[in-house]
């Protein structure tokens, strides 16, 4: 992102996203790179708009004996509150952060997530 100090432009990093490791299922994660490509966006902000919808729900339905077995390691980068959250919720369902990941695939809303010039705002 850019921030305008003293009237200029200045580019720096948004120090409200943090990096994350995990491992998410190679076919779902296809699947994001798909719909991320059709909506100019990111696949990580999809993922953040399921992971909002699953925690604002409060709910969640997930078989621990239908785990993919297809799983990849993925990295990229969250919204810290978020991903915080997202934590705390699987600790309480007893689930491992990548069940949630994947499970909230199933709840992104395509007409609310940011789109790939999020990155390169002004603030």
């Amino acid at each position: 992102m850019w921030k305008k100090v003293n009237g200029e432009l200045i580019h720096t990093t948004d120090e409200t996203r943090v990096k994350f490791r995990t491992n998410i299922s190679k076919s779902i994660l296809d699947q994001l790179e798909k719909i991320a490509l059709e909506n100019d966006t990111y696949v990580n902000y999809l993922i953040e708009s399921g992971l909002r919808n699953v925690l604002s729900a409060g709910t969640i339905t997930f078989d621990k004996k239908n785990r993919p077995k297809d799983r990849v390691q993925f990295k990229t980068t969250y919204d810290e509150n978020l991903l915080e959250k997202v934590k705390e919720f699987s600790k309480e369902h007893k689930l491992f952060i990548n069940d949630v990941i994947e499970y909230s695939t199933n709840f992104i809303d395509v007409t609310n997530i940011k789109d790939r010039s999020y990155r390169y705002r002004v603030e």
